[in-house]
């Protein structure tokens, strides 16, 4: 029983760093590679490789049903990469990255 807990923890954890990566691929593939310049941040394909790298790893390091279940230590390398893009490159790139936020149309706030 307990057993079953551990692993489902386990589970949980690498399943939440595999997701935090994932998104944090999808975000800097969506952003234009000028605004990685302008923010004075590394360049795009920098960051789209090593959050590519990051997100296989994370993959790798899910428990067996899902993932390998191998290179578990190896996801806090993952972690860590996504964190300081999510944390650090994404606010520095945001405004210069076009668009306005969400579209609220012709009328007011009310």
């Amino acid at each position: 029983m307990i057993r079953d807990l551990q692993l489902l923890v386990y589970f949980a954890l690498y399943a939440v760093v595999f997701a935090v990566t994932v998104y944090a691929l999808v975000d800097a593939l969506r952003r234009p590679a000028a605004a990685f310049v302008s923010g004075g941040k590394r360049t795009k394909q920098f960051w789209t490789i090593l959050l590519g790298a990051a997100t296989a790893v994370a993959f790798v390091a899910i428990p067996w049903p899902v993932g390998f279940g191998m290179l578990s230590f190896l996801a806090l390398g993952s972690a860590v990469a996504a964190g300081v893009y999510l944390a650090d490159v994404r606010p520095a790139i945001k405004p210069y990255s076009g668009g306005s936020g969400r579209s609220r149309g012709t009328r007011g706030g009310w």
